[in-house]
């Protein structure tokens, strides 16, 4: 969705919340050097924008569903990435790295004066990319996030009166049933008490993705990808099991693999 005016700088805003898009924009249409203002929703639609309409500057929000701002410019690509404002709703690490590194951000809730001085560096530094260096800023920005903590290396599950373990590399995929989970695992189904984003919060990201609000797959059990339709895709596994990659999904899918489909 985009606005057009006739000369200026091109913008982008991407903020999965409505109400944030529009009062950057409204800031925005304020000042006269800008020109074009397009607007994305989440962060796949954003890999599009930046890739095909090329905005002279982006304002990121970290924090997104799917895709977040970091995962955005890991798929752009550092070095392809516009000058960029990070729109952060929190203020501790990240903001200390974004100021050593002199990447500009805005922490929400932000003042109008803040979001236009904002405005004012990042254009000063579109017109010099090689002084703003942003590329080389941004992966010590990312270098920096921590690395999950307290994953699982094996599943405690009570069944029959009896307790056994279950390794987490042993299972194939994760089911949602009602408000407890179905591991698959080698052809067969074991029922663990926990609910599918919690069980979610403790898998290695690395190996397990959630490709439906009700699965999530062991990546190194997929054998290929049959595309459907609208950007959805069915799952194939080795054990010949099909799930489904709904279009929700797609872009943390994507961000797990490095890669876009």
């Amino acid at each position: 969705m985009s606005e057009h005016a006739s000369r200026g700088i091109r913008v982008l805003v991407v903020d999965d919340e409505a109400p944030a898009r529009k009062r950057m924009i409204a800031l925005l249409r304020e000042d006269g050097d800008i020109g074009e203002i397009m607007e994305a929703d989440d962060g796949t639609v954003a890999v599009d924008m930046i890739e095909t309409v090329q905005p002279e500057v982006v304002f990121l929000d970290v924090q997104m569903p799917k895709l977040d701002g970091f995962a955005v410019i890991q798929m752009v690509g550092p070095d392809r990435m516009p000058p960029t404002v990070f729109v952060t709703a929190y203020d501790g690490y990240a903001v200390r790295a974004f100021e050593a590194d002199a990447s500009d951000y805005v922490v929400k809730p932000f003042s109008d004066e803040r979001f236009l001085r904002s405005m004012a560096r990042v254009k000063a530094r579109s017109r010099d990319r090689q002084a703003f260096r942003f590329g080389s800023h941004v992966l010590e920005v990312v270098a920096k996030k921590a690395p999950p903590e307290g994953l699982w290396d094996r599943l405690v599950v009570k069944t029959g009166g009896l307790t056994r373990f279950v390794n987490v590399s042993d299972i194939d995929w994760v089911e949602a049933s009602d408000v407890y989970v179905n591991l698959h695992i080698q052809g067969k189904e074991v029922l663990y008490r926990a609910a599918l984003h919690q069980l979610g919060q403790r898998l290695n990201p690395k190996r397990f993705v959630r490709i439906h609000r009700s699965t999530i797959v062991n990546i190194e059990r997929i054998v290929h990808l049959e595309p459907q339709s609208h950007g959805e895709f069915d799952v194939v596994l080795k054990d010949g099991s099909r799930l489904h990659l709904s279009r929700r999904y797609r872009g943390e899918f994507e961000q797990r693999l490095g890669q876009r489909l």
